[in-house]
């Protein structure tokens, strides 16, 4: 049965995703480097410490984006993509069913 969305467009999107990541991604260090100074001020009361923490660890978190673009990848069919090439390659057919 063939495939009715289009897995290309998809891998085009995920390819787009991805490199917004790749650009916040040394904005988004930065940050951490920055909030991990600021847990060492002296004299930081502990839920201004907490917050840091907080920040830090959401900074961290943005290394799963990468994982749900590459589980997005994994969820393409093996050789969808390469199919939907050729068949543009060919020109397209409407199906009689």
């Amino acid at each position: 049965m063939p495939i009715r969305w289009s897995a290309l467009r998809l891998s085009e999107a995920m390819d787009m995703a991805e490199e917004h990541v790749n650009q916040a991604t040394q904005p988004l260090e930065q940050a951490r480097i920055v909030a991990r100074e600021a847990r060492k001020i002296d004299n930081l009361p502990g839920y201004a410490d907490d917050r840091l923490a907080r920040l830090i660890w959401e900074i961290e978190r943005m290394e799963r984006l990468r994982e749900a673009i590459k589980a997005v990848r994994l969820a393409i069919p093996d050789g969808a993509i390469e199919a939907e090439l050729e068949s543009a390659r060919h020109g397209s057919q409407q199906s009689l069913m």
